[in-house]
């Protein structure tokens, strides 16, 4: 994006002086920057230290060090914003703001290119305040900067109140200016080309992330026509958004325009188009193609300039790719894929919870192969799981094992119960009240519920989604680490949950049962494992879940399995081995063979104690 890194020219009394700073602005924007340095040299030597004299000095040698050392321009930005001189030197004149803009926002502009976003927010936030006080092309710079951080912080319905305010002290009409195709400069002449551009750009995509009805402008340029892309993916029209990024990448290649940025974009969401119609193979494929274009940005990050640091969106990447890893069911390169973003986004619940599934897609995996390459004739009842709970690997060690899969849980569900008690969920009153209210405090008080970053807001039932599924997972690895207690009391938490699937029904009754039956608690056991809840459950919700329960048959088959389990240890062999003729299900075929042979074996063992004489001493 442009920095407001250019040379400020305020009205100066003096022509003389004037003259020189419209000389050095000029030397400046040719990328002169000797002539500028020594043309504002000049001017400070004639009226004496001066902070915005100060500042350009600053801006001038940064460029002309090609961009690169930004830590000091930071440091010296910070050192000339809390000047007691620059304060008092601006405070002394009427209706303007406290200090100059420029410190701050050029500090915000650094923030935002190390994607630092919430610290730009805060620093940019002064700036923001006062913004009726500047002219016309620092208010659209300003408002264009934090428009750019509250999207990529994702809070749109934050940027569109924010968007209305600044179009308003701009005397635009936001709804006209959505609906118009040509440019703002007709509605405001007074602003620079750049300015314009920008603030068009950045409107229309604050309309379709709130989707609202735009019409985006086809005018060849590429930002243009991946904003077209990304309303017909909002549309739900994903061949068509296919075509135009398809288009852009044509075009672009015609046009002679090659950049690694773009060809990134254009990869990244092609994959993003493909997950969602569920051609995972081919998502991943893109994915790693937009790594590969990314890292040619990213190897040279140390030696780059300011301006391609924000170019580097592998932490994103990698997220998405790992989603598709998952589906591919191939956990490990999933669980590394998260690594990379958990860096950035560790309040993450959802990630939290990605990795989680990782590992026990993992363990699954394992325990299948261990389950192939164990052959004995006579197993105990339980034999058959794997115990990694006596693994001499810690839990804090991130490895895709059940341990770490633990943490992981108990992380996600700390984030979403803290964010649950923070969830923001407007009623019919206040949407209304929030067209009705002034424009300058609406834009404040508005609240996205962003707490799943790099994602998209999230809802109250997204919310409770993702809460059923953590308490089942968490359940789920409890028992398989041998921590009863937590396994009970994640399934009876998940039991209270309002609208709670079918599936999720099910599971939270089989945990508790199991849990019960491994702390020795039969009778608790038995109520959880009874198969007539089953008959009510839908039918649906079971077609439509990835996982191995596909049908209404294969649950009631497993419960009853899982009854008979608990008959057999109660000791109750002839009504446990009627229930087993009932499971034919394919899916626990394997284990209700096994399970009769070990009812065999008990009955055998019983008639020989029967049998066996006493013998006299």
């Amino acid at each position: 994006m442009e920095t407001s890194e250019s040379v400020d020219i305020s009205a100066a009394s003096d022509a003389h002086d004037y003259r020189l700073l419209t000389k050095a602005s000029d030397e400046f924007d040719l990328g002169n920057y000797d002539e500028c340095i020594g043309i504002l040299q000049q001017l400070e030597n004639l009226k004496g230290k001066d902070c915005k004299i100060h500042h350009n000095q600053m801006v001038a040698k940064f460029y002309k060090g090609k961009c690169k050392d930004y830590m000091d321009l930071l440091k010296s930005l910070k050192e000339l914003n809390s000047s007691e001189t620059c304060k008092s030197l601006s405070s002394k004149t009427p209706n303007v703001a406290p200090s100059s803009p420029m410190p701050l926002y050029n500090m915000a502009v650094i923030y935002y290119h190390r994607h630092m976003y919430q610290t730009a927010i805060d620093t940019l936030k002064p700036v923001v305040d006062k913004i009726e006080t500047y002219d016309s092309n620092i208010m659209a710079m300003v408002g264009v900067l934090m428009l750019r951080l509250l999207l990529a912080t994702n809070q749109p319905r934050k940027a569109y109140f924010f968007l209305e305010e600044v179009l308003g002290h701009l005397s635009i009409n936001i709804t006209t200016m959505a609906a118009d195709e040509g440019n703002i400069q007709e509605s405001a002449p007074r602003l620079e080309e750049k300015f314009n551009k920008h603030l068009k750009l950045l409107s229309l995509l604050t309309h379709l992330v709130n989707r609202k009805i735009v019409q985006v402008p086809e005018d060849g340029s590429p930002e243009f026509a991946t904003l077209k892309a990304h309303q017909y993916y909002i549309m739900k029209d994903f061949q068509m958004a296919a075509k135009q990024l398809k288009k852009i990448n044509v075009d672009s290649y015609m046009g002679g325009i090659y950049n690694h940025e773009l060809n990134t974009l254009i990869a990244n969401n092609m994959g993003v188009i493909h997950l969602r119609v569920r051609h995972y193979a081919i998502a991943a494929n893109f994915f790693q193609n937009a790594i590969n274009f990314d890292k040619h940005i990213a190897s040279n990050l140390r030696s780059a300039e300011l301006h391609d640091m924000c170019s580097a969106k592998s932490c994103e990447i990698l997220y998405n790719l790992g989603i598709a890893m998952l589906h591919l069911r191939r956990p490990k390169e999933a669980f590394q894929c998260f690594l990379v973003p958990l860096k950035t986004y560790h309040s993450n619940p959802r990630l939290w919870f990605r990795i989680a599934e990782a590992c026990i897609m993992e363990y699954e995996m394992r325990s299948i192969d261990e389950k192939s390459r164990i052959r004995t004739e006579t197993r105990s009842l339980f034999s058959n799981r794997i115990d990694y709970s006596q693994s001499s690997q810690s839990a804090a060690v991130p490895e895709p094992t059940m341990p770490f899969a633990a943490l992981s849980l108990r992380n996600a569900l700390t984030l979403t119960r803290v964010y649950m008690a923070q969830l923001y969920t407007p009623s019919v009153s206040e949407e209304i009240n929030e067209t009705t209210d002034s424009q300058e405090s609406s834009w404040q008080k508005t609240r996205d519920n962003n707490f799943c970053n790099p994602s998209g807001p999230v809802t109250r039932e997204s919310f409770d989604t993702m809460l059923s599924s953590i308490y089942a997972a968490y359940s789920y690895v409890s028992l398989r680490l041998g921590d009863y207690v937590t396994a009970l009391e994640m399934a009876e938490e998940l039991l209270k949950m309002e609208n709670l699937s079918d599936a999720h029904k099910m599971l939270a009754h089989m945990y508790a049962g199991e849990a019960f039956i491994m702390m020795d608690n039969l009778a608790d056991a038995r109520p959880h494992l009874e198969p007539t809840f089953v008959s009510d459950l839908n039918t649906f919700d079971f077609e439509t879940k990835d996982w191995q329960v596909k049908s209404l048959d294969a649950a009631q088959n497993v419960v009853r399995y899982n009854l008979a389990v608990a008959l057999t240890l109660q000791g109750e062999l002839e009504m446990a081995r009627s229930l087993l003729n009932t499971c034919t299900h394919p899916i626990v075929a394997q284990k209700v063979f096994n399970l009769k042979k070990t009812q065999a074996a008990i009955i055998a063992s019983t008639m020989q104690q029967q049998t066996t004489p006493l013998r006299a001493m």
